[in-house]
């Protein structure tokens, strides 16, 4: 049997996804603004802007499942409405016009966890966010639940690998890092990003009942301190310096990924050493 699947913004993650998954299975078509000439990596690519319904209007919609991953263009909050309150609408309301009900995947984020004090998340914890940006991506979330109650949210936390370096730069020039009381950092690499995703939809295609919801990160929670000091070290660069807790956190948690791996998820990178390890070699 064959599953048409849709990428809707179709990036970094939604090019790994479409490398893993079997070509024998999948059918994938990458939706994007400027697609490349020719089709790579394993997808089709369908030329249109999430943000002009229009360009939505002669979309084909007999897909099996979407995947809905866009990228904002800024970190302001009218970069995070375009993507996450006008494209995915739009997007909804062409599937709602074609009359499809497609199984619905959305790449959200534990941004929308509003915790400052260290507590242990999971799927069953308040999501109530302190940033903008963490409010209108939940409400994202509740937009596309009310209109597929069967939908999956999988809530990424900070993703890292090659090209994604943010804290290996911390690292290299002694950052001022909060050490007591602890500062935790959740993360998961890029590869197990998209591994996450193809397992969820596997599980789909098999007629697993799959849950709402699906927090994705990996099984260290660590203290910034604790990751940038090893960093530093494996960089033989000068250790972190201590800073005074002088602001509470807009978000300050431990993610845990139980239901993910009670299902049968395993990481390959299940700390930050392993995957910031291999970048060393």
């Amino acid at each position: 049997m064959m599953t048409k699947l849709l990428i809707a913004g179709y990036g970094d993650i939604g090019a790994r996804l479409a490398s893993i998954l079997d070509s024998k299975h999948y059918q994938v078509f990458g939706l994007k603004r400027n697609p490349p000439l020719s089709d790579a990596g394993g997808a089709r690519f369908l030329k249109a802007d999430l943000t002009r319904p229009e360009d939505l209007e002669r979309l084909d919609c007999d897909f099996d499942q979407v995947l809905y991953l866009p990228t904002p263009g800024g970190r302001d909050a009218e970069a995070y409405r375009a993507v996450f309150d006008t494209a995915l609408n739009n997007l909804i309301q062409r599937f709602k016009a074609d009359g499809r009900m497609p199984q619905w995947f959305f790449v959200s984020s534990t941004g929308v966890y509003g915790q400052t004090a260290g507590e242990w998340v999971d799927e069953s914890s308040d999501a109530q966010p302190n940033t903008v940006t963490g409010q209108i991506i939940r409400k994202a979330e509740q937009t596309l639940l009310e209109h597929d109650p069967s939908a999956v949210i999988v809530r990424f936390s900070g993703i890292y690998g090659p090209g994604r370096e943010r804290l290996l730069q911390m690292a290299s020039r002694q950052a001022a890092i909060q050490a007591d009381p602890p500062y935790y950092t959740n993360r998961i690499h890029q590869y197990d990003c998209a591994a996450v995703l193809a397992f969820l939809m596997k599980k789909h295609v098999e007629g697993e009942r799959l849950d709402n919801l699906y927090l994705a990160s990996d099984d260290n929670p660590a203290p910034m301190w604790d990751v940038i000091s090893w960093l530093a070290q494996q960089m033989n660069s000068q250790p972190p310096i201590a800073k005074p807790a002088d602001n509470v956190p807009d978000q300050n948690k431990r993610c845990r990924n139980s239901r993910l791996k009670t299902l049968g998820f395993r990481f390959k990178y299940p700390t930050y050493r392993e995957g910031y390890g291999e970048m060393f070699n």
